[in-house]
């Protein structure tokens, strides 16, 4: 079974902002920000819901990067190792 290097501490994304250079918030998993009651699911079932049609078979866990500063959003796809 693959897991998400970011959700396990295991790695960190460091990106900046398109639009102010600023660094971006890793906030989650963007199933968890969707829906907060998504974690007491299995990883399975959740991203079978998750909007993004290739999460499961192609095992990427798709992160909820945020500018604290101006706002801006944009999901990353992490792939699973």
């Amino acid at each position: 079974m693959a897991i998400c290097a970011l959700c396990n501490s295991l790695k960190v994304l460091e990106l900046n902002c398109p639009k102010c250079n600023d660094r971006l918030k890793d906030s989650g998993k963007a199933s968890d920000f969707l829906d907060p009651y998504g974690h007491y699911n299995d990883e399975e079932t959740v991203k079978m819901g998750d909007g993004y049609p290739n999460t499961a078979k192609n095992q990427i866990c798709p992160h909820l990067m945020i500018c604290i500063n101006c706002g801006h959003n944009e999901v990353k796809f992490i792939q699973e190792e």
